[in-house]
């Protein structure tokens, strides 16, 4: 079959496409799935710069849609035919092997796909679809009134976080990458839009200089000390990725001084750990994609044989939205 390989740690260049690699099969509590579209995420690129330290040679991709082929021994709720989608399950040192023509996937991480929705949409909104369900429900509960940051907003992610935040009743101040990216976090509801330099003083004065209730960065070390000094006391810095790299040697006597500043670094597998959890977000983010209250906007299509370009786009934030990857049918 055909698969992305990540041969080594490192630039998008270790990614290489083959038409031959080895089929993998199914054994206990698992299924075999004939891959239509695998989600591009930051996490895939982290794996592959050795962030997260996943043993090389590996297929990448934690999240995909598509249509299950075979199932191995003890799989119950699952059967041949069904349209199911997945996002990564657990250890960000694990590949989960979405990068190819077929994946093997735990038959009790599967989330049914609604009649509705076709696996291109599935794969555009699940992963970042559940990430701002829980962002915005846990890991700082929005509540009606509260003022938010969200950087990226242009993005896949940012994108749907901002919906998330905008429906449970938060005022957003977006931040991109560059005034044509403006337009995109407007749409998504963000009220106020701001380039990244200097957006901590643009945030003091639209606050009245009281600061946020929380910002939600995905950026890191470019934006983390901003972030911080655009807080309101008590607020909440919620660090939910490095674009820009990670944030080292904090000196956490800088909370207090901020004004009891609560931080917290959350990630997704915490927060779907069993499937009651996974089916619960997993099921608000379809029926709102299904009815319109949640728009993912999908940046970009390329072929397995593109993954390299597809991550070089992602890295140099050129591009909007939801990145997919789509297999060719054999």
């Amino acid at each position: 079959m055909q698969a992305v390989i990540a041969t080594r740690h490192g630039g998008p260049e270790v990614l290489s496409t083959v038409d031959t690699h080895p089929e993998p099969r199914p054994t206990r509590g698992r299924v075999l799935v004939a891959v239509a579209a695998s989600g591009i995420n930051y996490i895939d690129i982290s794996q592959r710069r050795g962030v997260f330290a996943v043993p090389t040679p590996f297929v990448p991709g934690v999240e995909g849609a598509g249509t299950v082929l075979e199932t191995g021994p003890d799989v119950v709720g699952v059967a041949v035919g069904d349209r199911v989608a997945w996002a990564m399950d657990g250890s960000v040192s694990t590949a989960y092997g979405a990068y190819a023509q077929r994946a093997v996937v735990r038959a009790d991480r599967l989330v049914p796909i609604p009649p509705r929705l076709d696996a291109e949409s599935a794969a555009s909104v699940l992963m970042h679809g559940m990430t701002a369900h829980y962002l915005t429900h846990d890991a700082y509960r929005i509540h009606p009134g509260d003022t938010v940051v969200v950087h990226a907003a242009a993005g896949g992610l940012g994108g749907l976080l901002t919906q998330y935040a905008v429906a449970r009743g938060a005022r957003v101040i977006a931040t991109v990458s560059g005034p044509g990216k403006h337009d995109r976090a407007r749409a998504a509801g963000a009220a106020l839009v701001l380039d990244y330099a200097g957006f901590a003083d643009r945030v003091r004065e639209a606050t009245a200089g009281q600061g946020v209730d929380a910002v939600y960065d995905g950026v890191g070390a470019a934006t983390f000390d901003a972030g911080l000094a655009s807080l309101r006391p008590r607020g909440t810095m919620v660090l939910l990725g490095g674009i820009s790299g990670p944030v080292r040697d904090f000196d956490t006597g800088r909370l207090l001084a901020g004004g009891s500043l609560h931080l917290t670094r959350p990630g997704i597998a915490d927060y779907i750990r069993d499937r009651d959890e996974l089916l619960l977000r997993a099921r608000d983010v379809f029926a709102r994609t299904e009815n319109g209250t949640l728009r993912p906007h999908l940046g970009g299509r390329y072929a397995l044989a593109e993954a390299r370009r597809a991550h070089e786009d992602l890295e140099s934030r050129r591009t909007t939205g939801k990145l997919l990857l789509i297999p060719e049918v054999d």
